[in-house]
């Protein structure tokens, strides 16, 4: 048993018995590395992986968006989902509108969906729900396919208490 004060003693590389000279040479090579190597290549991983650009990376997520920001473009998706929602079904810009609220809401939940201190505004939960349930209905059933009333009502009120709400800075 050794002494924890022992030197180590360097292990012997392990030879093939039987090989030809390709297979040993090659086999050589690649279970043979210089310790200044291997020490090098140690290095500039252990530098790489501790850089403050691995740690933190600026992502358009990371980049935070001004609070002012966030209201004029929630309000701007406010204001698209109720002209959208109370257009006639037999309008011939339904599907036109629907397009662009689908651009709008996915531009926007792209942007604020990981931004930590958004999550716990009532203003964002009521409006990503308002989103997330008029894009289901028309991913379901189709851009021209009119909202069902109580559907509708609910996705209005949810609107109006997150305009409410994104006014008092919630």
């Amino acid at each position: 048993m050794a002494s924890p004060t022992s030197k180590l003693k360097s292990l012997v590389p392990i030879k093939a018995t039987k090989a030809t000279t390709s297979t040993a040479s090659a086999a050589a090579s690649t279970t043979s590395v210089s310790p200044a190597r291997r020490r090098e290549f140690l290095s500039i991983a252990a530098a790489t992986l501790s850089s403050p650009a691995w740690l933190f990376p600026l992502t358009p997520a990371a980049l935070a968006a001004s609070d002012e920001e966030y209201v004029k473009e929630t309000e701007e998706v406010i204001q698209k989902v109720k002209s959208t929602i109370n257009m006639d079904k037999n309008d011939p810009n339904v599907a036109n509108a629907v397009a662009e609220l689908r651009e709008t809401s996915n531009s926007w939940v792209a942007k604020y969906r990981r931004e930590k201190n958004l999550l716990a505004r009532v203003s964002f939960r009521d409006i990503y729900s308002a989103i997330n349930a008029v894009s289901g209905h028309y991913v379901s059933f189709g851009p021209t396919a009119p909202i069902p009333a109580k559907r509708k009502a609910r996705i209005l009120e949810e609107v109006e208490t997150a305009e409410k709400n994104l006014f008092r800075g919630r």
